[in-house]
């Protein structure tokens, strides 16, 4: 028998689910009812949460939306950006990473008496969820959570600390930001914690900058083969299914070209694949991922010129732009108004825009169409799985 009710018929750019009649509710999922007296009941689409923390930790938001709404959920969140800024083009069915493959995170640690919270933190709010399972960690991050909440039990003072994952190519580097002690026996805790369980770095910043105290071997993060140095702390894109879907989408956008610029290219994600077939000139602010990338490319003989320069107070100009056949840009979720400005008045016939941010995305899209780009198709990737936050990849051609 059918349940009366207004049906919920999307999802909100915060995970809320709207009503026919317009009414935000939470935790609502496409084909829910909401009845008069404001309870939901469950539609083809909801579906039981499978981790005991939601929805109280913020590392997800929307667990309730099953395989099917959640894509079209990221999907929409692109079009949503798209119409404010009155553009239109193809938008390609989203591609969402599977559960257990969030290979970096930032855990947040508390001490409650004897006791240690570890894990991420309540939705609007400084409170700490004490992580009994995940599943959107790699299992190999999640396996760290008990010992390192033993490990800072037996340091960790009345201030907080965060634990920075990330999986590598040699195991888990494990940065710990916060004032832990430096007594001997608290430096040999450190060390044996990172010796018995593999880690392939441990390093503490106590407001000084990162000190390693663990890294039997460099540690690296490879792309296209190729490995490169990965700093303590360094932005890594969410999944390697993430990263993989990324990069197949700027190799489609670029096609053939010869000479390719890539813009805020971090550690090499876009430069190192695009360098297999083209020569690159990577660019980069941050000093230490651009001398990795230079040196990682300089051992595997791929022709990426690599350059520190800051490209917010320092954009390519028009006239450096049309040196190169495509242009690549990944700017942080702000955008890069500057420089989508500079390469909107360029004669560049290619641009594959990457983006955490599909508003500022939209927003830097939107003036390059006004002076003579199409935007050709857009491929929204969840990497984030559960959450609101969604990326792209997008080609634009004159």
């Amino acid at each position: 028998m059918p349940v009366s009710g207004d049906l919920i018929v999307r999802v909100a750019a915060r995970g809320e689910g709207i009503s026919a009649d317009g009414r935000h509710v939470a935790f609502a999922a496409p084909g829910d009812r909401l009845l008069p007296d404001n309870s939901v009941v469950p539609g083809p689409h909801h579906q039981v949460p499978p981790c005991r923390h939601f929805p109280a930790c913020g590392g997800c938001q929307l667990q309730h939306l099953d395989e099917e709404s959640y894509a079209l959920f990221v999907r929409d969140r692109v079009l949503g950006a798209l119409a404010t800024q009155n553009l239109a083009t193809e938008v390609l069915p989203a591609l969402v990473s599977p559960p257990r493959t969030r290979r970096r995170a930032t855990l947040h640690a508390e001490r409650r008496g004897r006791q240690v919270l570890l894990g991420f933190t309540e939705t609007g709010s400084h409170r700490i969820v004490d992580m009994m399972e995940c599943h959107v960690l790699l299992p190999e991050l999640f396996a760290l959570v008990a010992p390192l909440r033993t490990l800072l039990a037996a340091m960790l003072g009345e201030r907080r600390a965060d634990v920075h994952l990330a999986q590598t190519d040699r195991g888990v580097d494990v940065l710990i930001t916060g004032s832990l002690g430096d007594k001997l026996a608290e430096v040999e805790a450190l060390t044996g914690f990172a010796e018995r369980h593999g880690l392939a770095r441990l390093s503490v910043d106590d407001g000084y900058g990162p000190e390693t105290r663990w890294e039997p071997e460099p540690a690296t993060i490879s792309f296209a083969g190729v490995p490169v140095a990965l700093q303590p702390g360094a932005f890594l894109q969410a999944t390697r299914e993430g990263e993989a879907a990324l990069v197949a989408g700027v190799k489609d956008a670029v096609g053939s070209a010869p000479i390719v610029a890539d813009l805020f290219a971090g550690l090499g994600t876009f430069s190192l694949a695009l360098a297999e077939r083209a020569k690159v000139y990577a660019g980069e602010a941050a000093r230490e991922p651009i001398l990795a990338l230079k040196a990682a490319a300089s051992r595997a003989g791929r022709p990426v010129f690599a350059e520190h320069r800051d490209l917010y107070r320092r954009p390519l100009a028009p006239a450096e732009l049309d040196r190169f056949s495509a242009v690549v840009i990944d700017p942080p979720r702000a955008g890069a108004r500057e420089q989508a400005a500079a390469i909107a008045a360029s004669k560049v016939p290619v641009v594959a825009y990457v983006s955490c941010n599909p508003s500022s995305f939209a927003r830097d899209v939107k003036m390059m169409c006004e002076s003579g780009y199409r935007l050709d198709w857009v491929q929204p990737v969840g990497q984030f799985r559960w959450s609101t936050h969604v990326e792209l990849v997008a080609r634009l051609s004159r």
